[in-house]
């Protein structure tokens, strides 16, 4: 089949036959854009780019599911938003994960291409942070925000390395339960936020 540059519709029909010139060619074509837009939830490039592939390898396998769809932007947008959903469930169950995903809610970003995203994510983080007791906030801040060990933590309040974990502890279970909670009740308006023209 010859396609024509930038015709989604011999994309699709060339890709759910097999043909793999034409996935590498909606592959390159898409990439860019689904990257960003995973970018967009995890805010950690290693991971972004992860699941961007894990993306297009589920379109290739599921390659017969291309039959009834009528717009390829959006079917890779839903795709990639629900393994991105499902990848962040994932993360959120272990220790590690949570704080990969956390972790870029706590750092300031000048060069930020949705700023009312940031806004949300920046509001996020207060409002759970002012639920927390006032000592496990401040351990959390040095901790998390000033990037201060257990110990020099402990040093500065005049507390034990123990009570420091503690504090970390408590205070990532609490962002846990939230994020999972944020993640489904806010979702729509992040998709918004993330798809608007």
């Amino acid at each position: 089949m010859e396609m024509r540059p930038g015709s989604d519709e011999a994309l699709i029909n060339a890709t759910r036959s097999g043909e793999e010139k034409a996935f590498e060619s909606l592959y390159r074509l898409y990439y860019p854009l689904i990257y960003r837009f995973v970018l967009g939830y995890v805010h950690a490039v290693p991971l972004a780019e992860d699941i961007t592939q894990e993306v297009f390898v589920k379109i290739w396998q599921n390659r017969e599911r291309l039959t009834n769809v009528k717009s390829l932007k959006s079917y890779l947008y839903t795709t990639a938003r629900n393994h991105t959903i499902n990848s962040l469930k994932a993360a959120f169950r272990s220790k590690a994960g949570t704080i990969e995903i956390l972790t870029p809610f706590l750092i300031h970003r000048n060069n930020t291409e949705d700023e009312l995203l940031q806004k949300e994510y920046r509001q996020f983080l207060k409002n759970i942070l002012d639920t927390l007791p006032t000592r496990t906030r401040e351990v959390f801040i040095l901790c998390r925000e000033e990037g201060k060990s257990y110990e020099e933590a402990a040093s500065a309040l005049g507390v034990s390395k123990n009570a420091i974990k503690n504090h970390m502890v408590f205070s990532m279970k609490v962002f846990k339960s939230a994020l999972e909670k944020y993640l489904g009740l806010s979702l729509s308006l992040l998709l918004s936020l993330l798809l608007r023209p």
